[in-house]
């Protein structure tokens, strides 16, 4: 476990590093399209939402150009929400990636992740293929919640004033209970460790 935790902590190192201060990618290539936002206020939404509650059913267009909705994993599978608050900008470009690299911790845990952000398709579709590992695509679904704008953040209670989702992770069990809610210092990735542990936590 210390071994895995360690991995984790460099990876979000090597993220950093890679996606968000014009470093050389792993393509051997300058990221030279993250815009970097500065320093924001940490939170700027309270949610309503709480361990126990129901989670709200939604429907979005994912980047492949299927739809998907909450429903179709009740029973089936563990979901986790990803909210993240723009394309090509600095912290969003490395903590995707990162889950990109830990698919075995979702797979494991009997749990699908989905991404969503507010940015349109046609945006998400050209920062996915800068930003995935395998330079094409993620494992997972990444949606857009652009129209009508931030209708899901509204509904899970993290839309900001500006216009952008927060940081928030959001696990919901197949029963489609919320089990565990991160609504992060938007300046940071959420560490990784902690979501695993409340995964891990539905197994038990």
């Amino acid at each position: 476990m210390l071994i895995k935790v360690i991995i984790w902590i460099s990876m979000y190192i090597f993220a950093e590093v890679v996606f968000c201060t014009n470093s050389v990618s792993a393509a051997g290539e300058t990221c030279k399209n993250v815009y970097q936002v500065g320093t924001l206020k940490p939170r700027d939404s309270t949610t309503t939402l709480k361990l126990g509650d129901k989670a709200p059913e939604f429907t979005l267009p994912a980047v492949e150009g299927s739809k998907i909705s909450l429903t179709q994993y009740l029973g089936k599978k563990n979901v986790v929400i990803s909210f993240v608050p723009a394309a090509w900008t600095p912290v969003c470009s490395a903590q995707w990636p990162v889950y990109d690299a830990s698919e075995d911790i979702f797979r494991n845990n009997d749990a699908m992740l989905l991404g969503i952000t507010v940015d349109n398709i046609p945006t998400l579709y050209a920062w996915i293929k800068e930003i995935s590992i395998n330079k094409d695509k993620l494992w997972f679904p990444v949606l857009s919640d652009f129209y009508p704008h931030g209708l899901v953040a509204g509904k899970y209670g993290v839309l900001r004033t500006t216009g952008v989702s927060e940081r928030a992770l959001f696990v919901i069990d197949k029963k489609g209970i919320i089990r565990f809610i991160e609504i992060h210092d938007i300046n940071e990735p959420p560490p990784i460790a902690e979501l695993q542990k409340a995964l891990e936590a539905l197994n038990r």
